[in-house]
């Protein structure tokens, strides 16, 4: 039975094969035709490249003329004059070449460089609207390596390897029809060859681009462990792993070698047997040709004139060989910038909203709301949530950790939307809203601020890119962050370091507080702002916060209920499921996991004292 059905097997596998076969040459198409909407912009200096390439072309095929005169009409005559004008116009070709080969060549590279810079661009402004589930799948270490590596690669191949492919093509066409003009027999030896060299590069080429395309993942792969490894450091050295991650970071990079390695051996089969074919087949037209010299069939002037022409044959074939494994991985480089592009946003909102979010009202509802995480869509998050925050209230998340009140946080900014039911704001859909006037009229205080490594300046004004030096001061000031400020090397044009590395926990909430301060938005969202503060800098911090939150619509995530005693409603969350909401005193009287959760608290809090 099983041999019965073999020849379906066989030929379904077949099928498929075929069938990935016309893909990736689909896929190929599709790329070219996406880089060359990037080059078109640059349509002019191509074409001026272009002209550059073909004029310096037609005068390098010309210097083989100057040779046939130099030997026919100088060497064979014994003439002095034939053999000045023949020198005079090989060096008048040379320096007419020299000068297209500059504007070609500048030309090019500019145009590698502008093009290059601007899919780097395009790549950073499209990953950065992207959803947060892309990142859930696809680590940092990898599309920093396509928006730095790729693109270098792909501007050292637009600017000088393309460059170099087709002045090969273009010279290795002009000698082959400039043979046919010299000696038809002698060419047809030549051009025997042509396919034995043909061969090779379209079996080796693709195997070359496929070692191109793992080549570059596999290097991703490498600064993707490095970066987490030295983002991380503190983690790994306190634990005395350092050898343990030399030893894991010694295996990526051992596996990116032998990629690369197998990358470079079948480049090298692919040179070293297009320039034996080559140089074979010169050899038997040099033995032909030299016995019709013999003969006098042809002169020696038609003979080295017919040698230079299958040189630059040979050379043109030889580079071609040689850049195609360049060009190889220039489209493995480009699949993967192309496919960065071509990610598309979960997240979406009409181009012209027909609400305004600035009329609205600030009241948030969660109606029916289930959610799962894309990377984990069989447990669900929030499910079956429904809670309404009325405009100016006060409301507080409570439950143990995984009950789901960050993903609200997270909800309500539409880094995600829900699978069923609506969130809700001033009775509008979020999702029917603009989503930056959305995100505009909400400001976050994370327990785990980020910051960046730029000045103090520049991380509070993230709250208000407009905001003068003055009010950046006086939120720092409402914060309690401008002592310490003062304190730092430069004040407040001190440079943070990476993520705020030269902060304390406590140093850096007080900056995103007054980022938020700075920002005075409609809608205040705090994961427990004051955790990592002292018991002074909290009740200075509780004060301003209390201010911050008059005539605002707040939610807050609260992991200490000392701080949300006074909040107008309470909501208690248990593995995404609301279990009650209240104030303090009616939930002390009715919810038992409200009861549990204050008095495993407070007898923390009495044990600690």
């Amino acid at each position: 039975m099983r041999g019965a059905h073999q020849p379906d097997f066989n030929q379904s596998t077949s099928h498929l094969s075929s069938s990935r076969s016309t893909m990736t040459e689909r896929r190929s198409l599709h790329i070219l035709v996406e880089l060359i909407q990037f080059i078109r912009p640059y349509r002019w200096k191509v074409s001026a490249a272009l002209l550059a390439l073909v004029m310096t072309a037609c005068l390098t095929l010309s210097v083989g003329q100057g040779i046939r005169l130099l030997i026919d009409q100088g060497f064979a005559q014994q003439s002095g004059e034939a053999l000045n004008v023949a020198i005079g116009f090989i060096l008048l070709v040379t320096s007419l070449i020299s000068l297209g080969t500059f504007f070609r060549f500048y030309l090019v590279s500019s145009v590698g460089e502008r093009v290059s810079a601007d899919i780097r661009l395009a790549v950073f402004n499209h990953v950065i609207t992207l959803h947060p589930s892309y990142f859930e799948t696809h680590g940092s270490g990898d599309i920093m390596a396509r928006i730095t590596t790729d693109t270098t690669l792909l501007q050292s191949i637009i600017g000088s390897s393309l460059s170099m492919a087709m002045r090969s093509a273009l010279m290795c066409l002009g000698a082959i029809i400039m043979l046919f003009a010299t000696n038809i027999k002698l060419t047809l030896i030549v051009l025997i060859s042509v396919p034995v060299i043909i061969l090779p590069i379209l079996v080796y080429g693709k195997r070359v681009r496929k070692l191109s395309r793992q080549s570059q993942d596999s290097i991703a792969d490498v600064g993707s462990y490095a970066g987490e490894a030295i983002e991380q450091i503190k983690t790994v050295q306190s634990y005395g792993r350092q050898n343990l991650e030399s030893h894991a970071f010694a295996i990526e990079v051992e596996q990116a070698y032998d990629i690369g390695r197998r990358r470079v051996k079948q480049r090298a089969i692919l040179i070293s047997g297009v320039i034996l074919i080559v140089f074979s087949a010169i050899a038997g037209m040099l033995w032909v040709g030299g016995n019709d010299v013999i003969n006098g069939t042809i002169s020696g002037g038609d003979l080295a004139a017919f040698v230079f022409y299958s040189v630059m044959v040979a050379s043109s074939l030889a580079n071609i060989s040689e850049v195609m494994g360049e060009l190889q991985r220039a489209v493995g480089a480009t699949e993967r910038l192309i496919e960065l592009l071509q990610v598309e946003s979960q997240i979406t909102f009409p181009s012209k909203p027909s609400t305004d979010v600035a009329c609205l009202s600030t009241e948030l509802r969660f109606d029916d709301v289930t959610f799962s995480y894309p990377s984990r869509p069989e447990q669900p998050a929030i499910e079956k949530l429904t809670l309404t925050v009325k405009k100016g209230q006060v409301v507080a998340l409570v439950g143990h950790s995984g009950a789901g009140k960050t993903t609200l946080f997270e909800l309500l900014q539409r880094f995600y939307d829900p699978q069923y039911g609506s969130i809700t704001l001033g009775g509008t859909d979020i999702r029917d809203l603009d989503l930056n006037a959305l995100r505009q009229k909400m400001a976050i205080v994370p327990q785990q601020p980020a910051l960046f490594s730029q000045d103090v300046f520049y991380n509070i004004r993230y709250g208000k890119p407009d905001a003068s030096d003055e009010e950046v001061i006086n939120a720092a000031k409402k914060a309690h962050a401008h002592n310490f400020i003062l304190k730092l090397p430069d004040g407040y044009n001190s440079f943070l370091g990476e993520r705020g590395v030269r902060l304390s926990g406590g140093q850096r909430q007080r900056l995103a507080i007054a980022r938020a301060i700075l920002k005075d938005p409609e809608i205040l969202l705090l994961d427990e702002a004051t955790s990592a503060l002292d018991s002074e800098s909290e009740h200075h911090i509780q004060q301003a916060l209390d201010a911050l939150m008059q005539n605002r619509t707040t939610v807050i995530i609260a992991h200490r209920l000392s701080t949300i005693q006074h909040a107008d409603q309470i909501a208690v969350l248990e593995q995404g499921k609301l279990v009650d909401i209240a104030d303090h005193k009616q939930l002390l009287n009715r919810c038992e996991l409200y009861q549990r959760l204050v008095a495993l608290q407070f007898n923390s809090v009495n044990e600690s004292a």
